[in-house]
């Protein structure tokens, strides 16, 4: 993105001008009804009630065009001198002027490939008609409906701390749902998740079972290509009991113990004392009667939204995004690095745990309602290839596949990739390192992928390129 330029796309557009450059779009959205009655929802409405600026002075803008029944987004920075405009398109030069309450102009993209709208002002909408190259056929043009209204500005002031009471939740990591809050690098926001049931502090029923998720957050400025950082400030059990069963994941059973485990799975519940920092099973056989576990809040649902070629996915599974990782290092103080793969990254969290370990072999681990409060922070122009965690002790880089075998291979990749990346070692220094020092955690074994984890301690590598780039 050319300096100047925020890229407020609420989903990875440019169809047809990626079709045109010889690429796919990024996405549509199938689900939208009455034309752009959806808009101002998505585009947060909040921030869309200001004024076509005066002379001289600049507008950032969010533009929807109908594709043939697929709605694309666009980013618009619009410069106006008088009635000369400028500015960029999706990060293309763009020229043209306005004509009393109408703007037209022409946006040009770096294959000489033109974009045309022709639109008239109306209070905080900008409408009209889009003509775009036909993407199969580049001697023809077609003309598209398009409308576009201002988008989200930050307050003055700087970064903030936003309180954010959710009042709906999603049950998949979709770029097709309209964003709940816009966030900017450096802010952070208080919240409250469901368990996995969709049960509330109160221990009422608030959402479908099956990890339901707060969000998507949009974060200003992120674009396919970056990288998003979520910093965990604090998580917090919000009421006294979790839930949990007493199972053993198929995975993990061997023959003669699952010939034997046919009874298991009941549901058992666990008590929570957040004053002594600890949970005991409640009703406990006289065997568990004594037993107490450490209290270690974490997050089982942490990922942004798939990019385009993807469906929305289901917020039980997990992949490149992050997703349902049940990582039990996605705890308070860690920092959770994922890849950005539509504009804004859309991001998710949810499904707590109050404690859980390695595997979650219980199917279920200690699932509680939480206080959560996280921050954001975007590399520009760098993208991980994996989910990573770095706390203050170590690196780890998260493998999430059918098997184990492919989740190492994805785990001793992605940390080999940052040991170059960050660190500056070769492939055979990088191996070197790993053959000494790297350790392997499970992270997952009850979804349908598995999950492992590199881990290498900092400690090792801070002397190795004490000037690195963080």
């Amino acid at each position: 993105m050319r300096t100047g330029t925020i890229n407020l796309a609420l989903r990875d557009i440019a169809v047809l001008r990626r079709f045109a450059r010889d690429r796919h779009p990024d996405t549509v959205c199938p689900n939208l009804e009455n034309g752009m009655r959806w808009f101002p929802s998505v585009a947060l409405a909040c921030c869309l009630s200001l004024p076509f600026p005066a002379p001289a002075s600049t507008q950032d803008w969010v533009v929807a065009i109908d594709l043939w029944g697929n709605w694309a987004y666009q980013s618009l920075h619009l410069v106006r001198d008088g009635d000369k405009l400028g500015g960029e398109l999706d990060g293309d030069d763009l020229r043209g002027r306005a004509k009393n309450d109408g703007l037209e102009f022409v946006s040009t993209d770096a294959r000489g490939n033109e974009y045309r709208f022709s639109g008239k002002l109306s209070g905080d909408t900008f409408a009209g008609t889009a003509d775009f190259p036909d993407p199969n056929d580049r001697s023809r043009r077609v003309e598209h409906a398009f409308s576009a209204r201002p988008a989200p500005e930050r307050q003055a002031g700087g970064t903030r701390r936003h309180e954010f009471t959710p009042t709906d939740y999603a049950n998949e990591f979709s770029p097709h749902r309209a964003p709940v809050l816009a966030i900017w690098p450096g802010d952070t926001v208080h919240t409250r998740t469901l368990d996995s049931g969709g049960v509330d502090e109160h221990g009422v029923t608030r959402a479908l079972f099956g990890n339901p998720q707060v969000g998507p957050f949009f974060v200003v400025g992120a674009e396919p290509g970056d990288t998003l950082l979520v910093k965990i400030e604090r998580l917090r059990t919000n009421r006294d009991y979790a839930d949990s069963l007493d199972g053993i994941v198929g995975r993990a059973l061997g023959r003669s113990l699952a010939a034997k485990a046919t009874d298991l799975g009941k549901p058992k519940r666990w008590r929570l004392d957040a004053a002594r920092g600890v949970a005991r099973p409640d009703a406990a056989d006289d065997a568990l009667r004594n037993l107490e576990v450490p209290l270690r809040p974490m997050l089982g649902g942490l990922g942004v939204a798939p990019g385009f070629g993807w469906p929305a996915i289901s917020s039980g599974d997990s992949g490149r995004f992050g997703g349902n990782m049940d990582f039990n290092e996605v705890v308070e103080g860690n920092t959770v690095y994922l890849p950005v793969s539509q504009p804004g990254a859309l991001l998710y969290l949810g499904d707590a745990h109050a404690a859980q370990g390695d595997g979650e072999t219980t199917q279920y681990a200690l699932e509680t309602s939480m206080d959560v409060e996280f921050g954001v922070e975007l590399v520009k122009g760098r993208q991980v290839g994996l989910p990573r965690v770095e706390s203050p002790t170590h690196l780890m880089v998260l493998g999430q596949a059918g098997s184990l075998d492919e989740a190492l291979r994805m785990a001793t990749t992605g940390m080999m990739q940052w040991l170059q990346q960050d660190y500056g070692l070769g492939l055979s220094e990088a191996s070197q390192l790993l053959g000494a020092c790297v350790e392997y955690r499970v992270a997952t074994l009850a979804g349908r992928n598995v999950g492992l984890v590199a881990k290498v301690p900092k400690a090792l590598l801070e002397p190795l390129v004490p000037d690195r780039k963080k």
